[in-house]
């Protein structure tokens, strides 16, 4: 006997439609508050009821997985189109910029690359794929220049979680003070530069700091 291979039944239109509302809704929430937000918030946030997430999700890490695989591909575009760039200077500094960009925008893709134990599987992909692309591109922009010969792929991710770490902290400063200490730590990158890039955005003041101070570390829900 034959057995025929089932294909899943696409979703009936209003259950697609749930599901297109949670998964804006998970993109919201999970950009603003992280992935210490519950699932019970993105229902909220939706206008939907809990069971109705649960149904499309069975858990937070099915939702994440299901956010992640989406941005997964833009990711991959940029470090692709990143290492075909002419000049490998240009190219590290162009794609470092766009990932921090993202990350200062979105908490949650921000601790599923960095640090959370939601998304693992697909992060962990996420590198496994760019780590070639990237390391080439760093090799390329030593031997080029100006890269600092020292710099090691494996100081990448670092470089983005001081940034993104700096927006967090900076915030109280404006939504671009990041931009000036990222400024600063591409020139310390290079092997010798003529003069300082001009900044992008003043320093903090006094009262900026001390109410960053005051908010630090951020709240998480538990």
């Amino acid at each position: 006997m034959t057995q025929r291979t089932s294909t899943p039944r696409p979703l009936r239109r209003d259950a697609e439609l749930n599901r297109q509302r949670i998964m804006a809704a998970a993109r919201e929430v999970f950009a603003q508050r992280g992935l210490d937000a519950t699932l019970d918030d993105i229902a909220h946030h939706a206008g939907l009821g809990v069971g109705t997430v649960y149904r499309r999700f069975p858990n937070k890490t099915a939702l994440v997985d299901a956010l992640f695989e989406e941005t997964f591909h833009q990711l991959l575009d940029l470090v692709e189109e990143a290492g075909r760039a002419a000049d490998a200077w240009a190219g590290l500094r162009g794609l470092i910029v766009q990932l921090c960009e993202m990350q200062v925008q979105d908490r949650g893709l921000r601790e599923v690359m960095l640090s959370s134990a939601e998304g693992r599987s697909k992060s962990d992909r996420m590198r496994d794929m760019f780590k070639p692309t990237i390391d080439g591109l760093v090799e390329r922009a030593k031997t080029e220049g100006p890269l600092r010969s020292d710099f090691d792929p494996h100081d990448f991710p670092m470089v983005l979680l001081m940034v993104t770490s700096a927006a967090e902290y900076g915030q109280y400063g404006g939504p671009d003070v990041w931009r000036r200490y990222l400024t600063m730590f591409f020139d310390g990158l290079c092997e010798r530069r003529d003069k300082p890039t001009p900044l992008p955005a003043p320093a903090m003041c006094d009262d900026e700091i001390e109410q960053a101070m005051q908010n630090w570390p951020p709240t998480r829900r538990s």
